[in-house]
């Protein structure tokens, strides 16, 4: 029976090209999405486009949407990539049709690294690096801890970014607050911290990640990148970024975590490196990343490794190699943030630097969504961003 791929998510750039990666080797991909149109849905690689009910506003209906398509369509393997409905489907798993590929860990594995709270507890087991961390279960608890703090600024953090309840799904926040008061306003005029959550000491430093797929229990490869430019530009999104050697300090303690979790398939291990080098835990993400188009140019194919993983076929042993993507819309975003930013904050220098950067790019520099042999996207990015611009 011929293998049949369902990626959801399909606005995602990462679903753009886990689309790319599966269709470009052959197999029959279909992708969903709340919307008719996505992203990923325009690929030249979509064999289907499917729509399903938003998994924000009823996670149970999106999920039997979910069993529709993969009965109707002869679905063998899913793949969420974000969060969302990547929580949706582990709650009811047990309800998917036995063939199903569902490519992640245990329920249990995934709660245990995707909990921030639960994560760091382990990672102080394991002797990795975290900041000083105040574990609170509630509001009312937090609003008591904060008053044996001597330390500011100090990170309120979420225990996830998604928290799945009954009646929808809630995004959460993570908030510094430089003062007492910053995070006394920031506890009581949010709801999510009703749930639990956690305050962490400030990290001075630059975030680094790990980007892993694991064999149930086993590393099977490992990529990093650098950030070159970023949407804001004080920190955001990635909007052009070139592969790097891993930090050898921070595999160690990502390949700890997943080993201890007997983790299966990929994760993105998040740290902050301090100026003395030290790489303190952020978070760990069990899915695929923004700048995943990346990893696939630089030799690092990991849709397609995850696929011949999670269906038990030989793993070839990847090569990496040094590249540059760029993502165009979102880096013409940034230059329009920094050259709109007053004098004081960007000089005009700065700017004019800027210009010449944005229009003069690296000539090995690749563009991540706009491709000459899959332009649809592209061109249903570019609508949609124009569209923006006129609202």
């Amino acid at each position: 029976m011929e293998p049949r791929i369902l990626v959801l998510d399909g606005n995602q750039r990462a679903s753009l090209a886990a689309v790319r990666s599966l269709g470009s080797r052959g197999l029959w991909v279909a992708v969903g999405e709340a919307a008719p149109e996505s992203l990923a849905g325009c690929s030249r690689y979509c064999h289907q486009r499917v729509t399903y009910s938003n998994p924000f506003l009823s996670p149970r209906l999106f999920f039997d949407d979910i069993l529709h398509q993969v009965e109707s369509l002869g679905i063998s393997f899913l793949l969420p990539i974000t969060e969302a409905t990547t929580y949706v489907l582990l709650r009811y798993r047990d309800e998917l049709p036995d063939h199903i590929v569902l490519p992640f860990s245990t329920t249990e594995a995934v709660e245990q690294l995707a909990n921030k709270n639960d994560l760091f507890q382990l990672a102080q087991e394991k002797n990795i690096p975290v900041p000083d961390t105040v574990f609170c279960n509630d509001a009312e608890e937090g609003l008591r801890a904060l008053n044996d703090l001597e330390r500011f600024p100090v990170v309120l953090k979420p225990y996830k970014s998604k928290v799945l309840t009954e009646g929808g799904i809630e995004s959460t926040q993570v908030i510094v607050a430089n003062t007492r008061q910053e995070a006394r306003t920031a506890i009581t005029s949010n709801g999510f911290f009703r749930f639990p959550f956690s305050i962490q000491s400030f990290i001075n430093g630059t975030g680094q990640g790990v980007f892993a797929l694991f064999d149930h229990g086993d590393p099977v490869c490992y990529f990093a990148h650098r950030r070159l430019r970023e949407k804001p530009p004080g920190g955001g999104v990635s909007v052009l970024c070139e592969s790097a050697p891993i930090n050898e300090q921070l595999r160690v303690s990502a390949e700890t975590l997943l080993r201890s979790a007997k983790w299966h398939g990929v994760a993105m291990v998040e740290f902050r490196v301090a100026e003395d080098g030290t790489g303190y835990l952020m978070e760990v993400n069990p899915r695929f990343w923004g700048s995943l188009q990346l990893a696939i140019d630089s030799g690092i194919d990991f849709p397609w490794l995850l696929y011949l993983v999670s269906t038990g076929q030989a793993v070839p042993q990847p090569v990496w190699e040094y590249r540059r993507v760029r993502w165009l819309l979102g880096d013409l975003d940034r230059l329009y943030l920094v050259l709109k930013a007053p004098l004081s904050r960007y000089s005009l220098s700065w700017k004019l630097r800027e210009i010449f950067n944005f229009v003069m790019p690296n000539l090995r520099t690749r563009h991540e969504v706009n491709r000459w042999k899959d332009l649809r996207p592209f061109w249903f990015e570019l609508k949609h961003y124009l569209r923006a611009l006129k609202n």
